[in-house]
């Protein structure tokens, strides 16, 4: 696995974690001791007893971490304001055993944002997973929610799971090639 930085914690208190690749959440007890082993994007990856957890980020006191602050916009931001701190928001959710954002994963098909001419604005997003069995396709939608609707004047997000066309490595940056030895 990419990106381990095996550093040990030991739970402050009880937290709701997702198993992965299953992607069933439950809950890991205060006490329970193993290894961070991806922390990126907000959320964590640990290993516990021979198995890898997803910890989100609201969550990160539980790991003795500081919790990520919300996004800044400016004052009176643009339509292109929001759309870069969406994108910027984006590239902070991470497959959970790739250590690449979804966005260099070239898993954003469609990012919509829309003026509700109210000073608020709705966004909706295509997205794709790796693998259409992926049992964390629904914490990854979930995560790219969340954080999108994080965003002053977001207050309407839909992040529509989709898999036409289907996902291949090509769809993936340069970089994010590079960083997985796929170039």
């Amino acid at each position: 696995m990419f990106g381990h930085t095996n550093e040990p914690f030991a739970l402050q208190r009880d937290v709701k974690a997702v198993i992965i690749p299953a992607g069933e959440e439950l809950q890991l007890r205060e006490g329970t001791s193993g290894f961070i082993t991806q922390s990126l994007g907000g959320s964590f990856t640990v290993y516990v007893e021979g198995n890898l957890f997803r910890i989100a980020g609201v969550d990160a006191d539980a790991l003795g971490k500081e919790p990520v602050p919300p996004p800044a916009v400016p004052d009176n931001a643009t339509d292109a304001d929001i759309e870069a701190v969406v994108w910027a928001q984006l590239k902070t959710c991470y497959d959970p055993e790739i250590p690449v954002n979804i966005v260099d994963l070239g898993l954003i098909y469609r990012c919509d944002i829309k003026a509700l001419g109210n000073g608020e604005r709705a966004v909706e997003v295509d997205m794709t997973l790796t693998a259409p069995g992926c049992g964390m396709g629904e914490i990854l939608v979930q995560d790219a929610q969340e954080k999108i609707a994080a965003i002053p004047t977001i207050s309407d997000v839909v992040v529509e799971l989709v898999f036409d066309p289907p996902w291949n490595q090509s769809m993936m940056s340069d970089e994010a090639r590079l960083q997985t030895g796929l170039m």
